[in-house]
């Protein structure tokens, strides 16, 4: 027992020993960076051109295959679209198997075999990947393109341009590559109506046997394999796959504008503004100042620690994320700069985005910063060596940009090799403030008073990027026209006062889908003011609002609420089925041009209501609320597709924007005078 104590004593001491030689006041010091050894990628090539590279990991029993088809971009001009539609209907069906019976397949082995225009990927467990890769060799080289799947997939892409015909980003982001690049680049041409009615069967087929071949393509393997039996089954399965020769085309030279301006596109229904700061840039992987560009960027703009992130949201609150790139490309690079905000910090989220941009380009950052960023980059770095798919990815980007084979084994000291004046100079050729587009997508009535006060020359642009002129910010309202009489011209559009002074009650069910999730809203309203309001998902009730026209409560999640005061003195003052009835007390606040169409704008407290002046019925109502942080924003609500139900038209079309998400409603009942009783109310 003595010697057992005098044991712990002894460790005890040499605990406390060991302890007080640690000075915990100082942040320990970093070790060297690790040294990367990459995981050894096997490659071979096959007669026909195409080029294997294969990983081998067997932590999991699952392998897969990107097919990779490097070719130069390619102008698709009058017929934009041809090579997507291509890509898409591949796999459909091929010379040996049915549409169907291909489905089945991969869905009974539990597989992911999937097609684009250029490549191909599949992925399973290890015990099916034969067959798995047969099948993606089968829709790579025997694709059958029928009349009838060209025909779904013509309509499918009409119907989401249709969709996107005011989608703000979308239009952003095309316009933003058009300006970017130039009309007659690939990267700056962009699907149309019109292009993608230009295409036939006939062109897809031709696109496929001009440009998917194997001379030009990678496939790649990662994953649980016996090399020697994939490369068997490789040349099984892609020997006779037909090279040839691919069409040769010229890419011309993007080219940045002489001085700063600022390209406007004008989108009346945008309740905030895109911005993207953009340059052309030549840089390539490899590149001698690659590196450093790469630190300067993620001390810019590389995540939620950069300076535009912390500037634009956590120091001044306008927006909920800012950020940049460059982009790397054998082709058209670009540096990019961009956030989307509210339409009243517009002018002063440009202000800042610009600052930030000249800061780093003419004041060299400290020592601290560019410590900190490569401690963050290498970390990064590190975490993704592990994994079979970098090595992978690392493999193909030797192989197409025919990079040194130490490349990424001396990453990480080229990456601490970088200095401070190596930050300063790849900031000033790389982002370039002086000579960039600000090309900025929202709503002009709001922003450009404000922006024409930035000193930036402003030029103007069309939805399609044809060059255009400044909006009409408003026009005079006609002499004698009140609130009063555009809620009468509205009430006269749909049926009549008569018809709907007659309603009492009316019932709604409603469809929509949130993130994939199909949800139904019902609705029942008695006059003057009674509501009931459920929303359901799978049959099961998830939110319940009543009112009954002196007190509500709302429901959800198996908790129950009372209306605040607020909110029961606004339901008490509203008319349940026809909310413009109480317009008449708002004021007429301007007429504004929306999609060529001129709307009268009448405010109500806090709402502003839309009315289309041809036809008179109401397109939009947009209310300001206050968010729990105390910042206002708008959210929009449009009102379409107007049907008959015993003689009064009703928006059978509803769509909502909240923040990010976008809800839009399809109207599947409408019931008048009946299906509601008191009891939907209590």
């Amino acid at each position: 027992m003595k010697t057992r104590i005098i044991t712990l004593i002894t460790l005890l001491f040499l605990s406390f020993a060991g302890n007080a030689q640690i000075d915990r006041s100082k942040q320990p010091k970093p070790g060297p960076s690790p040294k990367i050894k990459l995981g050894k990628a096997e490659t071979f090539a096959l007669k026909n051109g195409l080029k294997v590279i294969m990983v081998e990991n067997h932590k999991l029993p699952r392998v897969s295959a990107n097919l990779t088809i490097d070719n130069d971009p390619y102008f698709e001009g009058e017929k934009a679209g041809l090579s997507s539609m291509m890509g898409s209907l591949l796999g459909r069906g091929t010379k040996n198997i049915t549409k169907d019976a291909f489905n089945e397949k991969v869905d009974y082995y539990g597989a992911n075999v999937s097609f684009f225009s250029s490549g191909a990927f599949a992925s399973s467990l290890k015990r099916y990947f034969p067959e798995i890769l047969g099948l993606m060799a089968d829709g790579v080289k025997n694709s059958t393109f029928t009349q009838e799947e060209f025909d779904k997939q013509q309509k499918i892409i009409l119907d989401n341009l249709k969709n996107n015909e005011k989608n703000v980003t979308s239009i952003a982001r095309r316009v933003e590559d058009l300006l970017t690049y130039g009309k007659d680049h690939p990267y700056g041409e962009f699907t149309s109506k019109e292009t993608v009615n230009n295409i036939t069967l006939k062109d897809v087929v031709k696109n496929y046997n001009d440009f998917y071949k194997p001379n030009n393509a990678y496939l790649v393997i990662v994953g649980d394999f016996d090399t020697k039996e994939v490369k068997k089954l490789i040349n099984s399965l892609f020997a006779d796959w037909q090279p040839g020769t691919i069409p040769a085309y010229t890419l011309p030279t993007p080219k940045n504008v002489p001085t700063t301006e600022i390209n406007f596109i004008d989108m009346p229904n945008a309740v905030q503004s895109e911005i993207a700061v953009i340059n052309n840039i030549n840089l390539q992987l490899g590149d001698k100042d690659y590196f450093a560009a790469v630190l300067a960027n993620q001390i810019l703009g590389g995540g939620g620690t950069a300076r535009l992130f912390q500037n634009l949201r956590e120091d001044k609150g306008y927006t909920y994320g800012a950020y940049s790139s460059v982009r790397q490309s054998k082709y058209a690079g670009t540096f990019r700069a961009s956030t989307s905000v509210r339409n009243m910090v517009t002018d002063s989220s440009v202000v800042e985005l610009m600052r930030e941009i000249n800061t780093i380009r003419y004041k060299k950052v400290s020592e601290e910063d560019l410590k900190n960023v490569k401690e963050e980059y290498i970390g990064g770095f590190v975490m993704d060596v592990q994994k079979p798919a970098t090595v992978a990815s690392f493999a193909l980007n030797m192989a197409r940009y025919n990079l040194p084979k130490d490349f990424y084994e001396t990453y990480l000291e080229k990456i601490n090799a970088v200095t401070l004046d190596d930050i300063q100079n790849a900031a000033i050729k790389y982002f370039q403030g002086d000579k960039a587009r600000i090309i900025i997508t929202g709503k002009g009535i709001d922003v450009l008073k404000n922006l024409e006060k930035t000193d930036y020359v402003i030029n103007y642009f069309d939805k399609e990027g044809n060059p255009t002129v400044k909006p009409a910010m408003t026009l005079p309202i006609p002499d004698g026209m009140t609130a009063q009489t555009v809620v009468d011209k509205y009430l006269a559009a749909i049926g009549g006062k008569d018809k709907v002074m007659a309603v009492k009650t009316m019932m709604m069910t409603a469809n929509a889908t949130v993130q994939g999730t199909p949800i139904v809203m019902t609705s029942k309203m008695a006059t003057p003011n009674k509501t009931l309001q459920e929303i359901s998902v799978m049959g099961n009730v998830m939110q319940k609002t009543v009112f009954d026209g002196e007190k509500g409560f709302m429901e959800g999640r198996g908790q129950k609420m009372d209306m605040p005061a607020e909110q029961i003195a606004d339901a008490k003052a509203a008319n349940a089925i026809f909310s413009d009835l109480n317009y008449t007390a708002g004021t007429l606040d301007r007429i504004e041009p929306v999609d060529g169409k001129n709307m009268m704008v009448l405010k109500f407290n806090n709402t502003e209501v839309f009315y289309d002046m041809t036809t008179w019925l109401k397109v939009q109502e947009v209310k300001t609320v206050k968010t729990p942080d105390g910042k206002e924003v708008k959210v929009p609500t449009t009102f379409g597709d107007y049907k008959e139900v015993k003689g009064i038209k009703f928006p059978f079309a509803i769509g909502q924007k909240m923040g990010p998400m976008d809800l839009n409603f399809e109207i599947k009942e409408i019931k008048i005078n009946e299906g509601v009783s008191e009891a939907d109310f209590k």
